[in-house]
């Protein structure tokens, strides 16, 4: 099997183990849960997560609120409302307005069933007094271009919201909330996923149900197992892309330089900065081509570092597949100017999956012969 082909089947065998529908679909046959009397699904992976609750469920009162063309293949009864992702817009303040409205009409009593994958932050708010979209967008992209981490950006998105952060329940009368998410986060914390648009407030008068259902660390055992298949030894499997791009590309690099034959797997998601006017691509291009720059010459390696979304930043790519012969000096002018993409583009490295129905971080797999 060609390098390439290797690693694409690699990627899909880890985006396959976290999907929405099978991770609800699991989560629902292994642990008894209630019927609910609304579903509720946010986040990138909300389409496919819904759809394995309406299988099991039937035809129970849904909201769908997700990207962009992530919509297709959802519950022919559900509302969908699609919106903007990673800086929010108008849909993203009419999704969090209904998600209040739905949330607050449930009846004593009722049981909510919360379906909540990454993304969730942008494509659903209802802002305090004195917030508007104009401020919002702003303090968006301010972060984004900042290189501030997930934690910071979710802090400060909770202090402005009236659904984060267990808002969303503030006016919720009924008995349950069973809470089934998608972590792209580090240490899995419900309290970030989505800046917290899934979770409860502490003593909230009900009963609170919360499960994580896929993770970074299940779609890398995934990659790990089908490499085992594939008779290739696993040299290490590691959640540590948690820093600024350039400095997990040197320290990446450098290992990748010198490590032994075999699969290197890691998995997280790195920050950026960028410049005043950034070209196109997003950190897993900028990583794969900084890698492609600090593993030149390297023979018999192959890298793939794309995020389990199947986007990257606001592009159509879900990342790069670069290998030790990829990096020409050009490439610097492109990583000075934020503009991976189309250098990577016009030499066949970009990775396009489409959506995958899934959000667990990124993932880099490096396979060296």
């Amino acid at each position: 099997m060609q390098t390439n082909d290797l690693l694409h089947r690699l990627f899909q065998a880890g985006v396959r183990a976290v999907r929405g529908d099978t991770a609800v679909a699991n989560a629902l046959d292994s642990t008894p849960c209630p019927a609910p009397d609304q579903i509720i699904a946010v986040g990138k992976a909300a389409t496919a997560m819904a759809r394995a609750a309406a299988a099991h469920f039937g035809p129970v009162p849904m909201l769908i609120v997700t990207k962009y063309h992530h919509a297709e293949g959802a519950p022919p009864h559900a509302e969908v409302i699609e919106a903007a992702h990673p800086v929010l817009d108008e849909n993203s303040l009419r999704a969090g307005r209904r998600l209040r409205e739905t949330v607050g009409a449930m009846p004593t009593g009722s049981h909510l069933l919360m379906l909540v994958s990454g993304g969730a932050s942008a494509l659903a708010e209802d802002p305090v007094d004195g917030m508007d979209l104009d401020g919002l967008t702003a303090r968006a992209r301010d972060m984004l271009a900042s290189g501030a981490d997930i934690h910071a950006m979710n802090a400060a998105r909770r202090k402005l919201s009236r659904v984060k952060g267990g808002a969303l329940f503030d006016d919720f009368s009924g008995a349950r909330v069973t809470t089934l998410a998608i972590s792209d986060v580090e240490g899995d914390a419900l309290s970030v996923i989505g800046s917290g648009i899934g979770d409860a407030r502490p003593g909230a008068p009900f009963d609170f149900v919360p499960r994580i259902v896929a993770s970074n660390s299940i779609a890398r055992a995934a990659v790990a197992a089908e490499a085992a298949r594939q008779t290739i030894p696993v040299i290490a499997n590691d959640e540590t892309l948690y820093d600024d791009v350039n400095s997990v590309a040197a320290k990446l690099g450098a290992y990748l330089r010198d490590a032994a034959p075999g699969l290197h797997l890691f998995g997280g998601e790195p920050t950026v900065v960028l410049p005043e006017n950034p070209g196109q691509g997003g950190r897993n291009q900028a990583l794969g081509l900084l890698l492609a720059r600090e593993t030149a010459g390297t023979a018999g390696l192959g890298i793939l570092v794309a995020g389990t979304d199947g986007t990257d930043g606001p592009t159509d790519a879900a990342g790069a597949v670069v290998s030790g012969q990829t990096w020409a000096a050009s490439g610097q002018d492109a990583l000075d100017r934020a503009d991976a993409g189309p250098w990577l583009a016009d030499r066949d490295a970009l990775l396009k999956t489409g959506p995958t129905g899934t959000n667990v971080m990124d993932l880099v797999i490096a396979v060296k012969a």
